[in-house]
């Protein structure tokens, strides 16, 4: 099975990139080999997320795959950033298209025992691949160029899958979207990021960054008042705020399969009956929930 990823991306280059991007987001891309992959958050000045971006490292370049629409904005902030920076920044969205590959699926050229981010031919063209947690278990995004799609999924195994079974899927397994959660705009140890999270992306050992000074803060206080839940009912709508004894403890995310991601404020218990949008719910903490990497 596999599932088409709305998505932009952007071609970080030049002698600089690796220590600039270094100093915008929160994993260690430093430290990541090459070819490799790390989930990351780029933040504002108070620590809350302005984007998600997985960071693949490569030999010549960056690349930064965001959700659709997005490349754009974090295209400018980069920008703003560079001042004798030797770096680039290249907004690729239209010329890139990805596809999740689900657990289980295989794809030709694909060494399964080989390391997390791999490039090969596909479809008459070179393709990058990574292992991405998107369910609760790593299936692989698979990253070619817009003019070799038809060939590229000529050679996938098995039908088409819509996002929304894929939504559905990560949603039962605890696996936030940022942007399709709606979650920008919240720190990261709220909705899943921390490292002990279903989607680490941050390193407290990096260095500084823009955000830096509120993680650390956070790093020594040992805790946030939200934490990431699941929200189970019907109709539940994204965005919505959450109701527990007549006051707002949350907002949920993507509803799918009657389930919703929430940040949730961490006093509300397990089982808790809630209101979201007029309409009952129960609140499952996902800290008593296993994650499948």
């Amino acid at each position: 099975m596999w599932t088409q990823i709305p998505s932009g991306g952007l071609r970080i280059t030049g002698a600089d990139r690796v220590d600039f991007v270094q100093g915008q987001m929160t994993g260690d891309l430093r430290g990541a080999p090459t070819p490799g992959l790390v989930a990351c958050a780029f933040l504002n000045v108070r620590g809350q997320i302005e984007t998600f971006a997985r960071a693949y490292r490569r030999t010549d370049d960056v690349y930064l795959h965001v959700d659709a629409g997005e490349a754009e904005a974090l295209a400018a902030r980069l920008k703003r950033y560079i001042i004798f920076d030797q770096v680039e920044v290249k907004d690729v969205s239209d010329e890139l298209r990805c596809v999740h590959l689900w657990p289980g699926t295989s794809l030709p050229g694909w060494n399964e025992g080989g390391p997390d981010v791999q490039t090969f031919e596909l479809g008459g063209g070179v393709v990058l691949v990574g292992r991405v947690n998107r369910t609760g278990t790593a299936g692989l995004d698979l990253h070619y160029l817009t003019r070799h799609e038809e060939a590229v999924l000529a050679e996938l195994e098995g039908p088409e899958t819509p996002l929304a079974a894929l939504d559905t899927a990560r949603i039962a397994a605890g696996i936030p979207d940022i942007a399709r959660d709606g979650f920008a705009g919240t720190l990261p140890q709220e909705v899943g990021l921390d490292i002990s999270g279903p989607l680490p992306a941050i390193s407290y050992r990096k260095g500084c960054y823009v955000g830096q000074e509120i993680m650390a803060r956070l790093e020594a206080r040992g805790n946030t008042r939200y934490q990431l839940a699941r929200v189970a009912g019907e109709s539940l709508v994204r965005g919505a705020d959450i109701l527990h004894g007549g006051k707002v403890v949350g907002q949920t995310g993507l509803n799918a399969g009657n389930l919703s991601l929430a940040r949730l404020r961490k006093e509300v218990p397990d089982g808790a009956e809630v209101e979201v949008d007029g309409s009952p719910a129960t609140v499952q903490v996902l800290n008593s929930v296993p994650h499948t990497t």
